[in-house]
């Protein structure tokens, strides 16, 4: 089976409904990095549907995290900003200073990063539900789950520094307030009262929070397992960094006890590097974006790229030659006929299971009626460096000019 049936197959011994989460932090730009969360998440979605199961795909954005730091790409304004939540602070403009303006007419610097990733969501044809995780704080969502971790802090911070072999500080709690000039940087609790939290900031100031009202927010190792409580999370595929032993995932799957709900099925996936580059990540700037990859190669081809590789295989970007290779794979798969070839009785199980998994690449990267148009990418790039448009779409028929208008921007790249 193709790992996505596995999991499918997983899920289905654990009931026939179920919700699978993917999530990001908006720090910055999103990349195809990410990409290998939320495919991965919407391909085991499509398998258990396929299974005949009831799924629904959620993806979290994560806007109610604050900005750690200043990053390359925003202007040293933003260091009044380190510590706010993204939702509450304004876009960077072209110029990397806070664009005010835009900021003023409802678009924060969370919106600024997520809306070109929903525009490639929509051509790779994913389409979860979205749920603004600052939103659900403010709305009370997080409200009984917080009580509980409030309520628990001793047991929640044995967990922690058993699972984790780490020491939390005399003054942890599982709650960060909200300071008086909107950061959760600095702030110290000092008191809780169900459910009010109190606190005291780096310049001396007090105050309290209403843990009921968003007026502040988990931190990570709690909020995690708070999203898979209230919103009823039974899969989650995440990085090697959470799965790795007594990192976020180990933790949350006790915590989550505390809440009443059972850890979800995890799958741990491994990341995207750029070729002679190292990991992509949106706070350093080495990143290619799916908007960016989508201009070279057809949605296809980067569904495939997820489809086609095992979870817990690596997978090295490479906007080269590799990518037409990788083109002219999936054109060679989406011209065989899988079915007749597996109707072979003289096939061996291993020659059964490559074909099995073949299928469910294809399968899983198929967007409508995905058909052949019989020119491979390597072919078309040869033409596009020696004819023009016109002369080749005359030739070859009007089917190929979306995937022409890409070969273009291909050769023109670095």
């Amino acid at each position: 089976m193709h790992w996505s049936d596995v999991v499918a197959q997983r899920l289905s011994e654990r009931g026939s409904k179920h919700i699978i989460s993917t999530g990001i932090t908006p720090s910055g730009e999103f990349h195809i990095g990410h990409l290998r969360e939320i495919l991965t998440g919407d391909m085991i979605t499509k398998a258990a549907k396929k299974a005949g199961l009831d799924v629904e795909f959620v993806f979290i954005v994560d806007s109610a995290d604050p900005l750690r730091k200043v990053y390359s790409f925003l202007d040293d304004s933003y260091s009044r900003y380190i510590g706010h939540q993204l939702k509450q602070i304004p876009p960077p403009g072209e110029d990397g200073c806070p664009d005010m303006e835009r900021f003023s007419k409802g678009t924060s610097y969370a919106d600024h990063f997520l809306e070109p990733f929903k525009q490639a969501l929509q051509q790779i044809d994913v389409r979860p539900r979205f749920i603004d995780n600052f939103e659900a704080y403010a709305s009370g969502k997080f409200a009984e789950t917080a009580r509980i971790a409030c309520n628990n802090a001793d047991k929640i911070r044995e967990i922690i520094e058993r699972v984790s072999s780490r020491e939390l500080s005399d003054d942890w709690f599982p709650w960060n307030p909200i300071d008086a000039k909107g950061s959760i940087d600095g702030v110290r609790v000092t008191g809780w009262n169900d459910p009010i939290v109190s606190w005291i900031d780096s310049e001396g100031n007090e105050g309290t929070s209403d843990v009921t009202k968003g007026e502040g927010k988990l931190p990570w190792r709690i909020d995690w397992p708070a999203k898979w409580a209230w919103i009823g999370v039974t899969m989650e595929p995440f990085g090697k960094d959470h799965g790795a032993a007594g990192g976020s995932y180990d933790t949350g799957k006790e915590i989550v006890e505390l809440f009443e709900r059972e850890a979800p099925v995890d799958l741990t996936y491994e990341w995207i590097s750029l070729r002679g580059q190292g990991a992509m990540s949106s706070s350093s700037g080495n990143t290619i974006g799916p908007l960016e990859a989508l201009e070279l190669v057809p949605p296809e081809i980067l569904r495939y790229l997820i489809a086609s590789t095992k979870p817990k295989k690596a997978i090295t970007f490479d906007a080269g030659m590799s990518l037409v290779e990788l083109a002219d794979e999936y054109e060679r798969l989406l011209s065989r006929n899988l079915d007749d070839e597996m109707a072979d009785d003289s096939l061996s199980r291993r020659q059964k299971v490559a074909l099995e998994d073949a299928e469910g690449a294809l399968r899983m990267s198929k967007i409508g009626e995905s058909s052949n148009t019989n020119v491979s990418f390597r072919h078309l790039a040869m033409l596009a460096q020696v004819k023009s448009d016109e002369e080749i779409i005359n030739a070859l028929g009007q089917k190929l000019s979306d995937r022409l208008s890409r070969m273009r921007n291909w050769i023109k790249g670095p």
